[in-house]
């Protein structure tokens, strides 16, 4: 993407300034997108996005500047202009004529795309489209069927003043449908979009077919259903796409991005026992073809594997090159950013509650009444407090510790923090969804996750 000398020249003529630190990130992404809307194309589109950022760090302090002119001529502009931002102290390179002896990052790639979605047409990606359509369609009662696909591939170069050179591929695929159940005046929406880290060979793993059904499934359960009771009840969550609640209001205020400023209710926790023993979470970019996969972050350090939460106790939050400056903390390649607009900045990668030792039946049948959230919605959470409330797309009520008739209306208002300590149960039934997760550094593909958990006691919002 660009060569060494250029790349060299360009970190030493921002650092002229007296810059302590300079990062020069370039990027190149292709993006596609479709939507079949009853069957028919309604949209296609799709870009090229090609650019670079600098960023300058004078102790913590962060200057970055971005620009979409990648010739020789653009990169030494901005490389001047941002070295006269702002003076610090530091060693210089008033001479700005590079000489850096690059060291590559040595990150074999964890997962390798095997059917590239640059090398597949349209025609073939709507064929797969159709089919997730028809399964849809097909089902009882389903009036209205919605069809979207996306892929993107982006090729990154990080280099910096510290001699570190890092290039790297990213490829994700996702496909969502969104179904509409109607039987005279009701009707009901169910959605099913998972995404993944692979080429179209995502496919065979989430069949077309699979993704419309489960969204057909969800429409017409809820139909005809009741609505939720509203008051303090024990909840069984379900797995995969319900790890959403542990991420809004308990991964985000473990970014060192809410520790640094000490707006997190766990920044002086640590090696503190915050959660019922029988969490253990994670926030892993090592696995390979998720959707939260990095062969390196956008700083240029490969990905690792990190455990917030072991047995209650928490280990380590997530910390990027700044948050280390901070807050002391060992950084855990978690510097990511949407694009080269932003700077990077601690964010998640695939973020879940680890297995435990019940089974979702034996969760179920320990609640006399309550809650079964099979599928969650959207929500909102309070930054700093993990204050929450989330819908529930799918839910049903649990009688004598069966799953009874479906509920309709039901939302879990809780704090992120205070739920950790009524964690009671954890299946070991562990599955991820796919989200795409929006803070300071932008819009990123994220993984969420769990098996199923029961929680002792939360308050359910529905009908009196």
């Amino acid at each position: 993407m660009l060569n060494e000398t250029l790349a060299g020249e360009v970190l030493s003529l921002a650092r002229a300034g007296g810059a302590d630190f300079t990062e020069l990130f370039v990027e190149d992404t292709v993006t596609t997108g479709l939507r079949l809307h009853q069957g028919e194309v309604k949209d296609a589109g799709g870009g090229n996005l090609f650019g670079a950022g600098l960023r300058l760090l004078y102790g913590s302090r962060v200057v970055y500047a971005y620009t979409n002119d990648v010739t020789a001529t653009g990169l030494r502009d901005l490389a001047g202009q941002v070295a006269r931002a702002r003076a610090g102290s530091g060693e210089t390179d008033r001479a700005g004529t590079g000489g850096l002896d690059f060291r590559r990052v040595d990150a074999p790639p964890l997962y390798v795309a095997r059917e590239h979605p640059l090398h597949a047409s349209s025609r073939e990606k709507l064929a797969l489209m159709r089919r997730a359509h028809r399964a849809a369609a097909g089902a009882p009662q389903i009036k209205t069927v919605d069809v979207t696909y996306s892929d993107r591939v982006q090729r990154v170069l990080v280099a910096n003043s510290e001699g570190m050179w890092a290039e790297d591929e990213r490829v994700w695929t996702r496909m969502g449908v969104t179904a509409i159940a109607q039987d005279g005046t009701l009707r009901e929406t169910g959605t099913c979009s998972p995404g993944a880290g692979q080429g179209l060979e995502f496919f065979e793993t989430f069949r077309p077919e699979s993704i419309g059904a489960e969204a057909a499934q969800i429409a017409g359960a809820m139909l005809h259903a009741s609505y939720a009771p509203a008051g303090k009840l024990p909840v069984v969550i379900g797995n995969a796409f319900g790890g959403v609640i542990f991420h809004e209001a308990c991964g985000h205020i473990l970014e060192t991005t809410s520790v640094e400023k000490n707006a997190s209710v766990f920044a002086d926790k640590m090696g503190q026992k915050i959660a019922h023993e029988s969490v253990t979470a994670i926030d892993d970019g090592t696995l390979p073809g998720a959707w939260g996969m990095v062969n390196v972050d956008d700083e240029g350090m490969a990905g690792q594997r990190t455990v917030l939460i072991e047995n209650g106790v928490l280990k380590s939050f997530l910390v990027d090159r700044v948050g280390e400056l901070k807050t002391g903390y060992a950084r855990t390649g978690s510097g990511r950013r949407q694009n080269y607009t932003f700077a990077p900045a601690s964010r998640m990668r695939s973020t879940f509650i680890d297995n435990g030792l019940e089974t979702p039946e034996r969760l179920i049948r320990q609640v006399s009444h309550g809650i079964y959230a099979r599928t969650m919605g959207g929500g909102s959470v309070t930054p700093g407090t993990g204050d929450y409330n989330f819908a529930v797309n799918e839910a049903y009520l649990i009688r004598d510790g069966e799953i009874a008739e479906p509920l309709k209306g039901a939302s879990l208002v809780g704090n992120g923090a205070q739920d950790l300590q009524h964690i009671v149960g954890v299946a070991g039934d562990l599955a991820l969804g796919q989200g795409m997760c929006g803070s300071v550094s932008g819009s990123l593909p994220t993984d969420v996750g769990q098996p199923h958990i029961l929680i002792s006691e939360i308050t359910v919002g529905g009908r009196a």
